[in-house]
């Protein structure tokens, strides 16, 4: 049964970290619905190379409609996490113990959410402190998989690695 995975993104996303999860997880049978500010906005990777049309608006959602939370890096993590629906949507996944998948700058949004207290993770190396002054381990690793419920990865580079832990979490 495949599980249905929410995914908070808007423009100025790292393109692959967007598109190659997505793919992993829907060849795998599960499904991806894309959240932002506006239903059926069409947003663009920071590369040039992907566009994503939002499925669904942030106050259209709940939480409890999904079964993991998805967040792609580059600049998009940042502009979300200025906007507390997007914060209080992210930490009710935490809270829950639901999956939680964010890569490169994807834990800028779960820092914001005050979720990462006593956590190991990772993510881009320039957000390295503020993940150790939001009360995370830091590990300087391609994934890392914290409490059965959150996978992180630094780079493009680490998505072979992050998409295999996702998924493993899924089953």
């Amino acid at each position: 049964m495949g599980k249905k995975i929410a995914c908070v993104v808007t423009n100025m996303f790292e393109d692959s970290e967007y598109s190659e999860p997505a793919k992993a997880f829907e060849e795998a049978g599960h499904k991806v619905t894309t959240i932002e500010m506006v239903k059926g906005k069409t947003v663009k990777g920071k590369q040039g190379e992907v566009e994503v049309e939002i499925d669904e608006s942030i106050d259209s959602v709940k939480p409890d409609s999904f079964d993991a939370l998805f967040i792609p890096g580059g600049f998009s993590p940042d502009q979300l996490r200025a906007d507390e629906r997007f914060v209080s949507f992210a930490k009710s996944f935490m809270d829950d113990k639901k999956p939680v998948f964010a890569i490169c700058h994807g834990p800028q949004l779960l820092i914001t959410a005050k979720t990462l207290e006593g956590r190991h993770a990772t993510g881009y190396t320039s957000i390295k402190v503020d993940m150790e002054y939001a009360g995370a381990t830091y590990l300087d690793k391609e994934v890392v998989v914290c409490g059965n419920q959150l996978v992180t990865s630094r780079t493009p580079e680490d998505l072979p690695a992050f998409n295999r832990e996702s998924l493993n979490l899924l089953k």
